[in-house]
């Protein structure tokens, strides 16, 4: 009888250990995913955070990053002490799952947040960034991210190519007589924003405010909902 449940025991065991196994397996995976995700958003998506206020887009992904990798770490721990059996590897382990657990919970919440807010800080800032800051001295990179946005997102101005009338840059002799600038041009050649017809820029209903502020929701509800979601299921 003593053997029987000594061999049942140890067929719970390795039940246990498989099914650990498994878990952080897709524990790992996840993570993997998590950080993907972060990467990619400042990677590809970079160009567009100089004519943002706050730098909550970019925290989001940096903490969406730290907790892939984290999770990673954890994971190839915890496959050493699965397979080892080490006890004090395993405590280590499920301490830093609930730290994880916390941080993506974190990022997910942020990205949320900032999505309700989104809007406001847009309108307030696009226009007076395009106004004040375009072709300034020293602000090269909000230059290069106003232009990018405008040709990735076929718009031209804040609300409207009319918000140009009033920029610093259009206004001054460095424009040649442009109306907008040339990245507004449905086809971009040299001095083309002399001519701001419809024909020739782009004329969006909403300008790149509607444009930029439904591309950041998509992306902030999409790193909101791969942290909050790994992070539910770890802590299932």
């Amino acid at each position: 009888m003593a053997h029987y449940k000594a061999e049942q025991d140890d067929w719970l065991l390795v039940y246990l250990k498989y099914l650990l196994f498994v878990f952080n397996f897709f524990f790992w995976v996840g993570g993997a995913a998590v950080m993907a995700v972060g990467v990619w958003t400042l990677v590809e998506k970079s160009g567009y955070l100089s004519v943002l206020a706050s730098s909550t887009f970019a925290a989001s992904a940096y903490i969406l990053i730290f907790a892939g990798a984290l999770v990673m770490v954890t994971g190839f721990l915890g496959f050493c002490a699965i397979v080892r059996e080490d006890r004090s590897c395993l405590s280590t382990y499920f301490c830093l799952l609930l730290v994880i657990f916390l941080v993506e919970l974190v990022a997910g919440v942020l990205a949320h947040m900032y999505y309700q807010r989104l809007s406001d800080e847009l309108k307030q800032h696009l226009t007076r960034t395009l106004a004040e800051n375009y072709r300034q001295p020293g602000a090269a990179d909000i230059t290069t991210s106003v232009d990018r946005l405008q040709q990735d997102f076929k718009c031209c101005g804040s609300n409207s190519s009319a918000d140009w009338q009033h920029s610093a840059y259009i206004l001054s002799q460095e424009a040649e007589g442009r109306r907008v600038p040339d990245s507004c041009c449905k086809t971009v050649v040299a001095r083309c924003g002399q001519r701001a017809h419809p024909s020739n820029i782009y004329k969006v209903e909403g300008g790149c405010v509607s444009k930029l502020e439904q591309f950041l929701a998509d992306h902030l509800l999409l790193m909101g909902a791969v942290g909050i979601g790994v992070a539910c299921l770890q802590k299932g």
